[in-house]
């Protein structure tokens, strides 16, 4: 054995590179694997939301004898007459536009009194200040069946029993404090910079919230009047207890016109429940960018 084979020993054999643990591939290996579960899982909640979205379709378009069957998901022939038949039965003419009016009269309220009261809360100061947000967080806890009674007397007492503007009244009054929270929240995300300037320029308090202040509360608006909407559009609860005329009624009460055990009509019953969701689904699909805009800008903060 000569030195220089001490010296220099025999070369290992090559191997082929492994990724440095913290070199990008490296990286995207160990992320693969948690991507792929988290798509997975997302994928599973989409079509479990929209599994039942797809039977009600397929439900309003077969006949009473193919639903019950319920052998075939695909409807055959398309009976398209279920559609004509709740309009028609369901009282859609006359309980479509009362529910129009009522979420367009409360959403406008809620949006007024929310704004201005989340911005008092946010930005004046006052004695008392936390006590009213800690009022309004125990209003929240309060289901609210459990105020129809005190409610429905008190209207009773006003002279607004089964009358449309004590209805809407009443909507506006359960959708204010959860409005209130999120617009405080946004008005107090916002830089008091805005404000000060506004002040050396010899804005009022109430000019600078109208002309400054607001505008930049769009999305925050658009997000309590998505949510609301939705809420009010799918109220009966309060609308069966305060309306003894059924021609006031909101949608949701055409419904019911199809619940029976004597003669069910499920086939017409789900037509009639597209005819009612369909304009709150358009209108959320109108209004889908700004909400997610308005919660990511702080109006959950």
């Amino acid at each position: 054995m000569t030195v220089n084979t001490l010296l220099d020993p025999a070369p290992k054999p090559k191997t082929a590179p492994t990724p440095a643990q913290g070199s990008p591939r490296g990286r995207r290996n160990r992320l693969r694997g948690p991507r792929v579960a988290l798509y997975a899982l997302l994928i599973a909640g989409a079509l479990e939301a929209l599994v039942p979205i797809l039977w009600v379709l397929s439900g309003s378009l077969q006949s009473a004898e193919q639903l019950y069957k319920g052998t075939d998901p695909i409807p055959h022939p398309f009976e398209w007459g279920n559609f004509t038949t709740a309009w028609n039965e369901g009282g859609f003419s006359q309980y479509l536009p009362n529910s129009l009016l009522y979420t367009a009269a409360a959403v406008l309220g809620i949006l007024i009194i929310a704004s201005l009261a989340g911005y008092a809360l946010a930005r004046i100061e006052f004695p008392g200040r936390g006590a009213i947000v800690g009022a309004i967080l125990v209003i929240m806890i309060i289901p609210l069946p459990a105020s129809f009674i005190a409610q429905y007397k008190l209207l009773i007492t006003l002279g607004l029993a089964n009358t449309r503007i004590g209805y809407i009244l009443v909507l506006i009054a359960g959708g204010l404090p959860i409005s209130i929270l999120i617009m405080r929240g946004f008005f107090a995300s916002q830089p008091k910079e805005l404000e000060e300037a506004a002040a050396i320029d010899g804005a009022s308090l109430l000019g600078t919230f109208w002309r400054i202040i607001l505008p930049l509360a769009k999305p925050g608006l658009v997000a309590v009047a998505v949510i609301q909407a939705m809420g009010v559009w799918n109220e009966y609860l309060m609308g069966l207890v305060l309306f003894n005329d059924s021609s006031l009624m909101p949608v949701q009460r055409g419904l019911t016109n199809f619940v029976s055990a004597e003669s069910p009509q499920q086939q017409i019953l789900l037509a009639a429940s597209i005819i009612a969701v369909l304009p709150i689904v358009i209108f959320y699909a109108i209004a889908q960018r700004h909400i997610i805009s308005g919660l990511s800008a702080g109006a959950l903060k």
